[in-house]
């Protein structure tokens, strides 16, 4: 049950360090509102009550929202720490750790959640039907410790040093192009004076990118896409020739490897949670899961 913030005591407790972490999390007053279930003006004054007695600004107040102090993110830090000693108290009180439950949050891209992830869910969730998934698509690494998602799954060769996490395998790339494609160019047809597809501006400097100026300085890619997973399905519908992870395009019977796989851009894939929800049962089922159902190509 939520405790109710009308009638704050003068005093730094629980209450008053999940209504930092909740400002510190939801950035504006209305978001910290929506995560406790309140109003925007009885945060505001919660917040006001709790700097009062500080004595210190917890927050600094601007256009893009409220943007916590170093006091604040000390603070939101111990609430963070509370809020997770109470989810494992949960756990062991209802013996959950035999039987992992809640709502479990994972943040990977679009082409992840596709080529990888959806292909072997099916049996986490049957193996584990009292866990809830929310699954968020995005190119950005969201914020762990700020609980916007419990679980990332990323490829990078340089994972963040403040997130825990197994490297789940290395995620390969080759050129390929569409067979009809290649049916319709002369058969002594270069590479480099191929139709090229490639990613858009919105991705400049990801690897398959520099590996192709440098390869092939002189193509201007005639086709741009948002995402590999488009890159894929260009190449699949005849349009050209482009960087693909072998994970995306699997042997398609469409598709032709025509040079590769590629050294260069070979890349991790990982499962990264932050250290002090990694051990949280239904975080731990997951982990465990990955780690024996992601089979990546060679």
């Amino acid at each position: 049950m939520k405790p109710s913030y009308a009638k704050l005591q003068s005093k730094l407790g629980p209450q008053e360090l999940e209504i930092v972490l909740a400002l510190l999390r939801g950035r504006t007053l209305a978001g910290a509102a929506e995560r406790l279930k309140v109003d925007t003006s009885t945060v505001f004054r919660a917040i006001k009550r709790v700097e009062q007695d500080v004595g210190e600004l917890l927050f600094d107040r601007g256009r893009q929202g409220y943007t916590a102090t170093e006091l604040g993110r000390v603070l939101a830090s111990h609430a963070e720490r509370i809020e997770t000693q109470l989810e494992e108290a949960r756990e062991a009180a209802f013996n959950q750790a035999t039987e992992p439950s809640g709502l479990l949050r994972i943040t990977l891209t679009d082409t992840l959640l596709h080529t990888v992830l959806l292909p072997v869910l099916a049996p986490f969730t049957a193996l584990h039907p009292r866990i809830e998934l929310e699954l968020a698509t995005t190119n950005v690494l969201v914020n762990l410790s700020q609980r916007e998602a419990d679980i990332a799954i990323r490829v990078t060769n340089d994972p963040p040093e403040h997130l825990v996490g197994s490297r789940l395998g290395t995620v390969r790339s080759a050129v390929y192009a569409g067979k009809d494609y290649l049916a319709r160019q002369p058969a002594d047809t270069p590479l480099g004076a191929m139709d090229w597809i490639a990613l858009d501006d919105s991705l400049p400097d990801h690897p398959s990118q520099g590996w192709r100026r440098a390869r092939f300085p002189q193509v201007a890619p005639r086709h741009k896409v948002s995402n590999l997973l488009a890159v894929a399905g260009a190449v699949v519908g005849g349009l050209g020739v482009g960087v693909v992870p072998l994970a995306v395009i699997r042997e398609h019977p469409h598709a032709l490897m025509l040079e590769g796989p590629l050294p260069e851009l070979d890349i991790g894939l990982w499962v990264l949670a932050h250290p002090d929800t990694r051990y949280l049962g239904r975080m731990k089922a997951m982990f465990d899961f990955l780690r024996g159902a992601v089979v990546l190509p060679s």
